[in-house]
């Protein structure tokens, strides 16, 4: 399973369970063992913000893997950590995975 790009706002639905569309219904829904990649985009201060930097480190606890996003030039104009990974560092994320 690979949801990309993960907004804050799925990260934390995705971290307390909620089941309140597909995407975070089908997460819910995937067994234990499933391996589960999250890719995160969005503001810099909403990815710094301490709120979805905990969310992040719950998912991890709770078995997801976290592709980290790209330091780059944001829609809102700003520059900084939020920028969606690039494709070849998520395919090589999920083909690290699906090897181990």
């Amino acid at each position: 399973f690979i949801h990309a790009p993960a907004s804050a706002n799925t990260l934390a639905h995705f971290s307390y369970g909620f089941a309140d569309n597909i995407v975070t219904s089908v997460a819910l829904a995937l067994p234990v063992t499933t391996p589960k990649l999250i890719a995160p985009a969005m503001n810099t201060k909403m990815y710094q913000n301490p709120i979805t930097q905990d969310n992040i480190k719950r998912l991890s606890q709770l078995g997801f893997t976290e592709i980290p996003p790209k330091t780059s030039l944001l829609a809102c104009g700003d520059t900084g950590p939020g920028a969606l990974a690039d494709l070849d560092v998520i395919l090589e994320a999920i083909e690290t995975t699906l090897k181990s």
